[in-house]
């Protein structure tokens, strides 16, 4: 009897937001990598790079000094300090350090600090797709409604202001924008941009922007903090971390910017759930932000190199791909091999040892299509596509 009530009690016990979000759909994949030889993954998004070392000794130092204990709610003044001069310095855009900024546990708190201070139930957050995994269940976790966006590859998945327009409706609160986008490496261009500022400006619309691939940017591209637009820095909430750039994924720490008045309430949930982020991390994260930047440079070098090996070797495989101009992805298409991408992921993994995530984990508009991160070494990329190639090969539509 107590064995057959349990699953009942569970989901009794649960709330239904949390019952409503599915698992993410890239978890599944790792689950069976991990039991897996000779896998080449091109699946989970993070550097391949160790964090430099001479951040990592910034953290030992640290510790070896006993700063162990801590830090103000909103963090070291210290790196507070030096994050504003660097948003000032790169976009120009002013945050004060004393009550702008906050130092958050990686950039995924900074969008769950954000989203749960700011929405009420039924609030609508306009969102475009694909789009990173955790933003849906982070919009649904605060009570607020997701209303999609797609983009599609015919226009290189950008963000179409018209649609975004059309989403609109008497309970839309926000829009949500992650750019440089995971998973597709698409980028907003500064018409594009500036279409969106004028739609937030007239609707009055919050803006969440998780930039936190802003320092992985391709060819001619630059890019700009939206908050940085006429009239953004007001309604927008602006979040980054040190995770992709400095190679600091284990570090977890962040950083969130918004007005004070913002930034007051977002404060209120940090310090009850978090207290503050990992004192260690800050100090890492200070030398990596104030010493840093030969290392994201010879760091972006080597993805910049990877991203022409893997956009051209699926273009030549028949796996059509667009150039991303941002972060570490690849999103090429699969319909010519006549699989969904859930099998198409699965099949590669099973039959080539290569992992990649199916586009469908990323929105109804992903499918089609699977992420590659070529956050790996450019021999394992060569390896990975000599065996795409020889799946895609047998699998082509009419022959497999």
């Amino acid at each position: 009897m107590t064995t057959d009530a349990r699953p009942a009690l569970a989901d009794r016990a649960l709330s239904r937001r949390v019952r409503d979000v599915p698992p993410s759909g890239i978890r599944r994949f790792f689950d069976i990598l991990a039991t897996m030889t000779d896998v080449i993954s091109l699946g989970v998004g993070e550097p391949d790079f160790d964090t430099p070392r001479h951040i990592i000794e910034a953290g030992v130092e640290s510790l070896r000094e006993g700063r162990t204990h801590y830090t103000s709610n909103y963090g070291t003044v210290e790196l507070r300090r030096a994050l504003s001069s660097h948003l000032d310095r790169r976009y120009g855009v002013h945050y004060d350090p004393a009550t702008e900024l906050l130092i958050t546990v990686g950039a995924s708190e900074a969008v769950d600090l954000a989203l749960r201070a700011t929405c009420d139930p039924g609030d609508e957050v306009i969102l475009h797709e694909p789009s990173y995994v955790a933003y849906v269940p982070a919009i649904v976790f605060a009570g607020g409604i997701v209303v999609h966006v797609p983009t599609r590859f015919q226009a290189d998945f950008a963000l179409d202001p018209d649609a975004v327009e059309a989403a609109i409706s008497p309970r839309t609160k926000a829009l949500f924008l992650g750019y440089p986008c995971n998973p597709t490496g698409a980028v907003l261009t500064p018409e594009i941009q500036d279409a969106l500022a004028e739609i937030a400006v007239r609707h009055d619309l919050l803006v969440y922007s998780d930039e936190i691939y802003d320092r992985l940017a391709y060819g001619s591209y630059t890019h700009r903090a939206f908050s940085s637009l006429p009239g953004m820095r007001e309604r927008t909430i602006l979040m980054g971390g040190f995770s992709k750039a400095y190679a600091m994924t284990g570090w977890r720490v962040g950083w969130l910017a918004a007005p004070a008045g913002i930034l007051e309430g977002i404060v209120k949930v940090h310090q009850y759930g978090i207290m503050s982020a990992p004192t260690v991390a800050q100090d890492a994260a200070l030398v990596a932000l104030v010493e840093g930047e030969p290392d994201v440079e010879r760091m972006l070098a080597e993805y910049d190199r990877r991203r022409r090996l893997v956009v051209d070797g699926f273009n030549a495989l028949g796996l059509d791909t667009f150039e991303p101009r941002g972060a570490f992805y690849a999103f090429p298409r699969i319909t010519s091999t006549g699989l969904d991408s859930e099998t198409f992921a699965q099949r590669l993994l099973e039959e080539e040892h290569v992992a990649v995530v199916p586009g469908s984990a990323f929105g109804p508009s992903g499918e089609g299509h699977v992420r590659a991160c070529y956050a790996t070494s450019y021999e394992k990329l060569e390896e990975a596509l000599a065996r795409i190639g020889r799946f895609a090969g047998r699998v082509q539509v009419g022959t497999g």
